[in-house]
């Protein structure tokens, strides 16, 4: 019995820490940045964030984003023309139960081998903004209008990418 014990925590805690926040990295399971080019210089970017990616976490690398874009179109700085940040809830309700382990017992009743009904919401970011990239320098009378470099040069220590591949 204490041997199921230890087993079932160290599930628990390999399945806990493979748990990350959206990493700054192109969008792959719905998770992470895009952008699509609508003008010559315009475009849309977005970032999306799993349930443990803040909200500002999803923000600053829609900026972040933004910033490279712009940078690697050869401008200076963009301005933001629209920017709109959406929260999608859903409210864990479930039985606990963690990858299938819930399920009936023998008489209908509700049962969970890990863990036990909750009720929390559980929420994820999704912020987009249509931009426009520009060359020179940028007006100071224009307050949706940001220097590509200072924002990445601002953001960079906060941006987490992936790991790199080690080398076999």
């Amino acid at each position: 019995m204490a041997r199921k014990f230890v087993v079932l925590i160290v599930v628990l805690l390999g399945l806990s820490a493979c748990a990350l926040p959206t990493l700054y990295q192109p969008a792959t399971d719905g998770y992470g940045f895009s952008q699509q080019q609508i003008e010559g210089n315009r475009f849309r970017v977005s970032f999306s964030g799993n349930s443990l990616t803040a909200r500002e976490t999803v923000e600053n690398y829609l900026l972040y984003r933004a910033a490279e874009l712009t940078l690697a179109q050869g401008g200076d700085y963009f301005v933001v023309v629209n920017r709109e940040t959406e929260a999608r809830s859903q409210y864990d309700t479930g039985f606990g139960g963690y990858g299938g382990y819930g399920g009936y017992g023998p008489w209908g009743h509700r049962h969970s081998f890990i863990g036990a009904g909750s009720g929390r919401a559980i929420t994820e970011y999704r912020a987009y903004a249509d931009i426009v990239v520009y060359r020179g320098a940028k007006s100071p009378t224009e307050p949706n209008a940001y220097d590509a470099r200072d924002v990445t040069a601002r953001l960079a220590p906060t941006v987490v990418r992936p790991s790199p591949p080690k080398a076999g």
